[in-house]
């Protein structure tokens, strides 16, 4: 039986989302893996009032926008670079802490640190407490003497990594969003419920929270909808077959 504009159905299933740059027309993300999706549409309503008792008589509706929501326990550095507007690179650094045992008075690092004169050493039993004076050339740090030591130090990882900058200058771009998911009508019947989002604008805020308990962390993201040049702002679709 063929759906219709007055057929009854139900959702029961996240939708599927792609990003495509709205300056561009590239394709940006496939982001097939979230829990959940829910888009909202927002108005403003005012009134103009009169008479005794101070009825509304007049509305005036605007401001229309809306927003996409989405909650997802799968991460990839595509969509922080999606929500942020930063550049994505092959290089980055970290501090590296190593615990190393001199037999004279020669310690050697396992990676050679970006910076010699901020190579920090501290003996075995006083980690992060007073430094202990120390010089390094190279993987090679010279100390007082014999014994075990905890060195800290900046690596520079220029393989194996993907670093995103995030800079205060650093903004994300508009997109096209394209939704996809499957409803269900009350025949039975399976079908294709689209949405299209014609200009929607990744908010900044997010939050990346690790626990070592309970469920997977979470992350939400919110669009704001915006129009396009021509007032298109969501289409809404069902496909059947």
């Amino acid at each position: 039986m063929a759906i219709t504009a007055l057929s009854p159905f139900g959702n029961r299933d996240v939708a599927k989302l792609v990003f495509e740059d709205y300056t561009t027309h590239v394709p940006f993300l496939n982001l097939d893996f979230a829990n959940v999706t829910t888009t909202d549409l927002t108005g403003e309503k005012v009134y103009a009032y009169g008479g005794p008792g101070h009825p509304k008589r007049i509305a005036f509706n605007g401001e229309r926008g809306g927003t996409i929501k989405i909650d997802t326990q799968i991460q990839c550095f595509k969509l922080f670079q999606l929500i942020t507007g930063a550049a994505l690179t092959t290089a980055g650094s970290f501090i590296k802490r190593e615990v190393l045992t001199a037999e004279t008075t020669s310690l050697t690092l396992s990676a050679t640190p970006a910076n010699t004169d901020n190579v920090y050493v501290f003996a075995s039993t006083d980690d992060c407490g007073t430094p202990i004076e120390a010089t390094t050339s190279d993987t090679t740090v010279t100390v007082p003497a014999a014994g075990t030591y905890i060195v800290y130090y900046t690596e520079t990882l220029s393989t194996g990594v993907i670093n995103l900058n995030i800079k205060s200058t650093t903004f994300p771009s508009d997109f096209k969003v394209y939704m996809e998911t499957v409803d269900k009508a009350e025949t039975g019947v399976m079908a294709k419920f689209r949405m299209t989002a014609y200009k929607c604008s990744p908010q900044t805020n997010f939050t990346i929270a690790q626990s070592s308990s309970g469920d997977p962390g979470t992350i939400s993201i919110t669009c704001d909808l915006l129009v396009d040049a021509n007032d298109n702002m969501l289409d809404m679709q069902m496909v059947t077959g």
